[in-house]
């Protein structure tokens, strides 16, 4: 109840106020955030007690978000987009790993988190390179997991850093324009700033019109999974194969239903986001928790300034880098509603892709860090 207010109140401030120019996926995150740290709504979702809403949008209205929206995608829009993001993408990636390298030799890594450090490093490569099945992966690995009190600060610092990323890439594009030259690649389709919904994200829709978007979502959800389970390939990519396919038939891109559930489900997921934000589990680490806020502050702030400085020596678009930076720190859910919310359509589709490529890649990346460079600074 309190996240669909949220959602109304945001977009309700940002139609009616000069908060406009902040943008409903943004305002939904911070106001979230708040509530969760006042206790209006649960701080997080713990392993031995999940919050069930939260676990429930994780896992069905996130990706089910990403295939709703897709279905409104033609690929002839997308083509231009598609290098110049994968290259940024890419340096992000390496942005990251360096980052990772950087902040575990700031703060002596080896010293003040003994053995376990090198893990935790290929984990936080995984996880701002594709997203947290890379960072579980690792962390099953290592055991990381037995350790309570050092999991437990490496997902509460997670978690913040992606909220606070995901407001950065909303803000950046906006902080750095006059710094960019006016002359950009990639920016075929101008941003005039969040879509605010009055025309485009507003449908006249009939019962069988959602249910017709219900059905295609759920089935393609399903469909995914269950082909996942047999070939092994991510269900993401599969789902995202599915949409793209639908995408380009007339009668199912027209139907309307799809655009109103995607947005929404969006929305909610960024609600989560929000609330995942939790001041108190850093205060209750004691020492490792500003520790750790301050190696994951270097990892992101290291990968920003290599992303954002590759965009600029390449005179590419601002928003184009903020998407293809938030793919990595936040995965493909994260960086679609950037796209959407910095109204720019045609990275939509791209930004998903790069979420998938990296859940391909985060893995490995964090592996090869882990066993193979953290090493060397002890």
């Amino acid at each position: 109840m309190v996240l669909c207010l949220i959602v109304v109140i945001s977009e309700v401030l940002v139609r009616t106020t000069w908060l406009r120019h902040v943008g409903t996926a943004l305002l939904v995150i911070v106001v979230t955030a708040v509530a969760a740290n006042l206790g209006v709504v649960p701080a997080g979702s713990p392993p031995d007690a999940p919050v069930i809403v939260y676990e429930g949008i994780f896992a069905y209205l996130a990706p089910l978000s990403i295939f709703w929206l897709l279905l409104q995608v033609n690929l002839r829009d997308v083509l231009q987009a598609g290098l110049p993001m994968l290259s940024l993408f890419l340096i992000g990636a390496v942005g990251t790993a360096a980052g990772v390298v950087l902040g575990m030799w700031v703060i002596d890594g080896a010293e003040v988190l003994g053995t376990s450090y090198a893990a935790l490093g290929g984990m936080f490569v995984g996880t701002y390179t594709g997203g947290s099945v890379n960072f579980n992966a690792l962390a099953l690995n290592y055991g990381v997991m037995r350790d309570g009190a050092l999991y437990g600060g490496a997902v509460a610092v997670d978690n913040i850093m992606t909220a606070v990323w995901m407001v950065a890439t909303l803000g950046l594009p906006r902080l750095l324009a006059p710094l960019w030259a006016r002359s950009t690649r990639g920016s075929q389709t101008a941003s005039s700033g969040p879509l605010l919904g009055v025309r485009e994200d507003t449908e006249a829709v009939h019962p069988v019109d959602l249910g017709l978007a219900g059905a295609l979502g759920f089935g393609a959800l399903w469909g995914s999974d269950v082909l996942a389970e047999l070939t092994g390939i991510p269900s993401v990519l599969l789902l995202t194969t599915f949409a793209l396919v639908l995408a380009q038939i007339p009668a199912v891109a027209r139907r309307p239903g799809a655009r109103v559930l995607g947005l929404f489900a969006v929305y909610l997921f960024l609600a989560v986001i929000g609330a995942f934000c939790e001041v108190a589990a850093l205060q209750s680490l004691g020492s490792l928790g500003p520790t750790l806020l301050l190696f994951t502050a270097i990892t992101v702030g290291v990968h920003g300034l290599v992303t954002y400085g590759a965009a600029r020596l390449l005179r590419l678009d601002l928003v184009m880098t903020s998407v293809a930076s938030q793919a990595n720190v936040g995965g493909a859910t994260s960086a679609l509603a950037l796209a959407r919310s910095l109204g720019r359509s045609d990275l939509v589709l791209p930004a998903v892709l790069l979420g998938s490529l990296g859940l391909a890649v985060g893995t490995f990346l964090g592996f090869w860090v882990a066993e193979a460079v953290l090493p060397l600074l002890a």
